[in-house]
């Protein structure tokens, strides 16, 4: 690292934040993206959907892989500034407290926040997009992932903690009318309500929907007009 010129340290200090952010990105898109949308689009042929699924699937070494190369490139970002800083001003005290809050300015503004901003904005369009990287950096990463997760499980299982992320992708009743309810234009409002009342129809009680005999009033067919 001492070896490379300061101008070099500057740009790999760049490269270091916008990995970062992008990680941040991945990690904001993907877990905020409409899973029945992308449903949809997997069942239609897109791959970037299909990718996204998979990984989805499994939300536990997801996170660990984003995880561990968000925060390696950010520990990375914050001994790259600590040198650089140190080269041009000194190894005093002030100097290194002032480089480790330049660092965490950085990062904040440049690799977490904004990025995810961004990501929440646009969470399927990057999902999507992010989806052809992290697919590949997963496989390679993977045993030091199933490591990591050794460590993860064994602490949720001394708090006996269960997950199980394949329950967050079902919805009950209640929250399919509202989402039939809050569809806006894409659903017509006649649609919408007989959808609504079809939903309701488990509920209904035959008392509700027949009239009693007592209250029908009748004629005989073959009497005449008048």
């Amino acid at each position: 690292m001492l070896n490379f010129s300061l101008t070099n340290q500057i740009i790999l200090l760049a490269v270091l934040l916008i990995v970062s952010a992008f990680f941040s990105i991945s990690e904001t898109s993907l877990m905020s993206i409409n899973r029945y949308r992308l449903r949809h689009l997997a069942k239609n042929g897109n791959t970037g959907a299909k990718l996204a699924t998979k990984l989805l699937y499994e939300t536990d070494k997801l996170l660990s892989v984003i995880l561990l190369c968000n925060n390696f490139s950010n520990a990375a970002a914050a001994t790259l500034v600590t040198i650089i800083a140190v080269q041009l001003y000194g190894e005093q005290q002030i100097i290194i407290m002032t480089g480790t809050l330049i660092t965490t300015f950085l990062i904040l503004i440049f690799s977490e926040i904004s990025p995810k901003v961004i990501a929440a904005a646009h969470s399927e369009r990057l999902a999507l997009w992010c989806s052809f990287l992290l697919f590949p950096i997963l496989k390679i990463l993977y045993p030091i992932v199933l490591f990591v997760n050794v460590f993860v499980l064994g602490i949720l299982k001394i708090f006996n903690i269960k997950i199980n992320f394949t329950q967050n992708n079902l919805i009950t009743m209640d929250e399919l009318k509202s989402i039939i309810s809050d569809s806006g234009q894409f659903i017509p409002n006649k649609n919408k309500s007989l959808l609504l009342n079809l939903i309701d129809l488990e509920k209904v009680t035959i008392d509700e929907i027949m009239m009693p005999h007592t209250n029908i009033e009748s004629i005989n067919l073959n009497q005449s007009i008048e």
